[in-house]
């Protein structure tokens, strides 16, 4: 069974036949909202919104552990993430869609692991490459089938927020060859890994990052909504594509 993370303009599923809605208790407190059980071209998925139904969890407050704690108590084999981000490379412009293939972390101060010593032991996770290439392939797959364009590959940087970037902020990440920049990967990816669940992200580029295109002088808001909203019904033709292949 799939699981679909909604973040920035995904924050429900319209396409999703809903059978129930489930709230879920964790360890590590409670998940950002009730998981929504449903199908999608005929499949089972499970479905969350990262920042609430209402969208009202801020980046750096998203309980992620217990999101994806409750996702794989909920037998779910397979996340697929959706989140918006800024484009920092020219092609990265406004409404395109990217599938990132590697991740670089400027958050700090989140709770970021299962293991955090105490009574648990030590543990390291490998995360060479931090979204599992099976599943992007089959994102892929499925973005071609239903003829959308995504691009394969790009470096994510995942910056604290909630406010956007300075220009400088977004000249150091290109220099550390960041591709895009968002505030949900992580450590929602890592988190995954260490569940070993399968993880990969759909990223929908909502404005050029600070500095960037359109971006230059500051950033356009009256125009992400509008941008998000097309885009998001490119990602549901590719999401219920994905999900016939569960």
């Amino acid at each position: 069974m799939l699981a679909i993370i909604g973040g920035t303009g995904l924050t429900q599923l319209s396409t999703l036949e809903i059978t129930r809605r489930e709230v879920a208790r964790t360890p590590y407190g409670e998940p950002s909202g009730a998981l929504t059980f449903g199908k999608l071209a005929e499949k089972p998925v499970v479905f969350l919104a990262r920042h609430g139904y209402g969208h009202t969890i801020p980046p750096h407050q998203v309980n992620y552990r217990a999101n994806i704690w409750a996702l794989k108590e909920a037998k779910v084999t397979a996340i697929v993430s959706v989140a918006s981000v800024g484009g920092i490379r020219p092609e990265f412009g406004p409404g395109a869609m990217v599938m990132p293939n590697q991740i670089i972390d400027y958050t700090w101060g989140r709770k970021s692991t299962y293991f955090d010593g105490g009574e648990s032991a030590v543990h390291h996770i490998d995360f060479t490459h931090p979204y599992d290439e099976p599943l992007r392939q089959r994102i892929l797959a499925a973005a071609a089938v239903v003829g959308e364009a995504m691009y394969d590959g790009g470096v994510y940087a995942a910056t604290q927020g909630p406010r956007l970037e300075t220009a400088a902020e977004i000249n150091r990440l290109e220099g550390d060859g960041a591709d895009l920049v968002g505030m949900t990967g992580m450590p929602e990816a890592a988190l995954a890994r260490e569940l070993n669940l399968p993880y990969a992200a759909i990223n929908v580029v909502a404005n050029f990052a600070a500095g960037r295109g359109a971006s230059e002088t500051g950033i356009q808001f009256s125009s992400i909504e509008v941008v998000l909203q097309e885009a998001m019904v490119r990602v549901r033709r590719v999401l219920e594509e994905v999900c016939r292949t569960f």
